[in-house]
């Protein structure tokens, strides 16, 4: 228990993945985008790395919103 009785905010492996995963995603495309507009090259791999983590973020929220719908209608 935290001081004034506020109990720390517990997730689940699964959901701290995918904050880690943003965050990252967002770093990176702002490196990404800074090294552009400062004219530095850029390596090909971080395009698709930038890509790939998006990727993993629209699956892991599609999923999200599946599991709430089965939740909602009973179906787990």
């Amino acid at each position: 228990m935290l001081s004034g009785g506020v109990y720390p905010v517990k997730q689940d492996q699964t959901r701290q993945l995918s904050i880690l995963a943003c965050v990252t995603g967002l770093v990176l495309a702002a490196v990404y985008f800074l090294a552009i507009w400062n004219g530095t090259p850029v390596p090909d791999w971080m395009a698709m790395m930038i890509s790939a983590i998006g990727g993993f973020e629209l699956f892991m929220f599609g999923q999200s919103l599946w599991l709430k719908r089965a939740d909602r209608q009973g179906g787990r």
